[in-house]
């Protein structure tokens, strides 16, 4: 497992699958604080960013990494969410979206992540450009990224080494000899 790139691919495919509502999935690097100077992209969108709070070695490179999943929610809206407004509606439906992800992640298991626990749901300063919310679900990942991975090969030749002067010759140690064997 990739740890990073497996999670964002799972939870990526997620919303693409059961929020169809939010056209733009990608990786959270504060796009909402740089509109002008980022890509373009449609609203409403959805980031995320991966933080590990904690992590216990499980042996052979494994480790079992508490993790903090973060979901921006941005939606771009001129409407109003005061009650009467014109484009009440609009403005409000990104209330909304915040109850959909959280029905839609809240104690979700998946092959890259344990069970999802939403921890906090915050509103985030975007300089005026629109609503931000994050959501914060946590969960423990099993990430093996570190471990060597060898390719299965079969092998075609093997060699053993059968002269006399190695067969059937069993090296014995006593308690007055020494553990090893010089030649």
């Amino acid at each position: 497992m990739n740890a990073f790139t497996d999670l964002y691919q799972e939870l990526a495919l997620v919303v693409n699958n059961e929020l169809q509502e939010i056209p733009w999935v990608d990786l959270w690097h504060e796009q909402v604080s740089f509109l002008t100077e980022e890509l373009p992209f449609p609203t409403p969108a959805l980031f995320l960013s991966f933080e590990t709070t904690a992590c216990e070695d499980k042996g052979l490179l494994m480790q079992n990494c508490e993790m903090q999943i973060d979901m921006y929610l941005f939606f771009e809206t001129f409407g109003d969410s005061f009650s009467g407004s014109y484009n009440n509606e609009s403005a409000t439906n990104f209330l909304r979206l915040l109850t959909e992800i959280h029905k839609t992640f809240h104690g979700r298991y998946g092959k890259n992540f344990s069970e999802l626990r939403r921890v906090s749901v915050k509103p985030i300063e975007s300089g005026g450009a629109g609503n931000l919310y994050r959501i914060s679900f946590s969960c423990i990942v099993e990430d093996a990224s570190a471990q060597k991975v060898f390719n299965k090969k079969s092998v075609s030749e093997i060699s053993i080494n059968t002269s006399s002067s190695s067969v059937g010759r069993v090296e014995t140690a006593t308690d007055t000899e020494p553990l090893f064997i010089t030649t």
